[in-house]
């Protein structure tokens, strides 16, 4: 079995094209039906602002990188998108999600939102029966290292996200928020974790707006200098803030270019953390509208990017050996198919042998189970050198061979 990854990123492409092929958690159940379908082994979807990614295991690895590109292609109904997917195959699919766990890979270099980004991914797939032995352990065996690193390298100590770098760059370009109304639209992770930024800085006042008035009160609750605006009424508050940051997981824009006032005395400020975005692109053509998508917050983490990096390439060594671990790992599951089958075998064996002696002496309950031990441990002692050899050989070639010979000699 051999293991790939198919999608897209921010690397390669960009946030209009990434908004395009985001997975909802109805697209996921949905994909990983279609897929699993098309005999493909396991199935991980791995879908964020800032990747849009499908792992998978197969015994015909070529052949299930074709299926992925051709259902990324027919599923989202979208030719152009073909230019920017890329795959990556075995070592090199390792390695990636190995650096995106760690948070190499993100925009900001060792972000913390990843990490549970991958768990979820992972109990997704696990509750849809969609990855099994292979992709479970390797993305169980990633979110380990990932914490080692992060706990090596003092990475979270001062935690980012990119909630925090947009923060930042508002509070760079407006200088002084203290007089600034602010309108954070949406209150899932990353909306909450922009509040919190906000509130660690001297803002005016905040408002939230969220389509679950619930969620909004539970914030209130919390929070009590924040003030709650019903979802029916954001198009009137819109005009009315400085600063508006978006972070809803709406299926499509929630402000529209006609939504916003075209003659405009003050700058408004629009930070749309979403995927896919809330807000129209075609609004930063409205004078004193400025407009920053995640993609747009790039160049802003720059300064964090050499001294994280720099962090971070110490424990690209480990990560290496990680991957030989996992690798020796998964090639001794060739062994086990073996190995299973050896022992099928000679319990088939010890059947037959009890079944006989029964029937040809009239032995006690007692006696009946000491022979049956009895057989069952001679035979275990002639698999144990074997059994020791198998899962000791950490060569593959040699393993290949070992395994190979077996199922020549007793017919596997």
């Amino acid at each position: 079995m051999e293991v790939a990854v198919i999608g897209f990123n921010h690397n390669l492409s960009p946030i209009k094209i990434r908004e395009k092929v985001f997975f909802t958690e109805a697209k996921k159940i949905e994909a990983t039906t279609i897929l699993l379908d098309k005999n493909i082994d396991e199935i991980i979807i791995l879908s964020t602002c800032n990747r849009s990614e499908i792992y998978v295991v197969s015994d015909n690895i070529e052949r299930a990188v074709h299926i992925v590109k051709e259902f990324y292609l027919s599923f989202f109904k979208d030719k152009t998108i073909d230019e920017y997917i890329f795959s990556k195959i075995n070592d090199e699919a390792v390695r990636h999600i190995f650096q995106v766990c760690a948070g190499f890979d993100s925009i900001v270099i060792g972000e913390d939102q990843i990490l549970g980004q991958v768990k979820e991914a992972l109990t997704t797939a696990m509750v849809l029966n969609g990855s099994s032995k292979i992709l479970n352990k390797l993305f169980r065996e990633a979110i380990t290292a990932a914490k080692k690193i992060k706990t090596k390298a003092k990475i979270s100590e001062n935690p980012l996200s990119i909630s925090y770098i947009g923060v930042k760059k508002l509070r760079e370009n407006i200088k002084d928020l203290s007089n600034k109304k602010i309108l954070v639209i949406g209150i899932g992770k990353m909306g909450i974790l922009a509040l919190t930024h906000l509130r660690e800085n001297k803002t005016g006042q905040i408002f939230i707006c969220n389509r679950n008035k619930c969620k909004s009160i539970d914030i209130w609750e919390k929070y009590k200098d924040v003030e709650i605006v019903e979802y029916e009424n954001l198009k009137n508050i819109i005009n009315e803030v400085d600063i508006i940051i978006s972070a809803t997981s709406s299926p499509h824009v929630i402000i529209k270019e006609e939504d916003m006032k075209k003659n405009r005395d003050k700058a408004l400020y629009i930070l749309d953390l979403a995927m896919p975005r809330d807000i129209d692109e075609n609004i930063k053509n409205i004078p004193n509208i400025l407009l920053y998508d995640v993609d747009s917050l790039k160049t802003e983490s720059e300064e964090n990017k050499i001294m994280r990096e720099t962090l971070l390439n110490e424990n690209l060594s480990f990560i290496d050996e990680c991957i030989d671990e996992f690798n020796i790992w998964k090639s001794s599951l060739k062994a086990d198919k073996v190995l299973e089958s050896m022992y099928i075998k000679c319990n088939n064996i010890k059947e037959d042998t009890v079944s006989y002696i029964y029937r040809k002496t009239n032995l006690s309950v007692k006696d009946k189970k000491i022979i049956d031990k009895m057989i069952e441990s001679s035979l275990k002692r002639l698999m144990r050198e074997a059994v020791i050899t198998l899962k000791d050989t950490r060569e593959e070639k040699k393993l290949n061979e070992y395994v190979k010979v077996l199922n020549e000699l007793f017919g596997f």
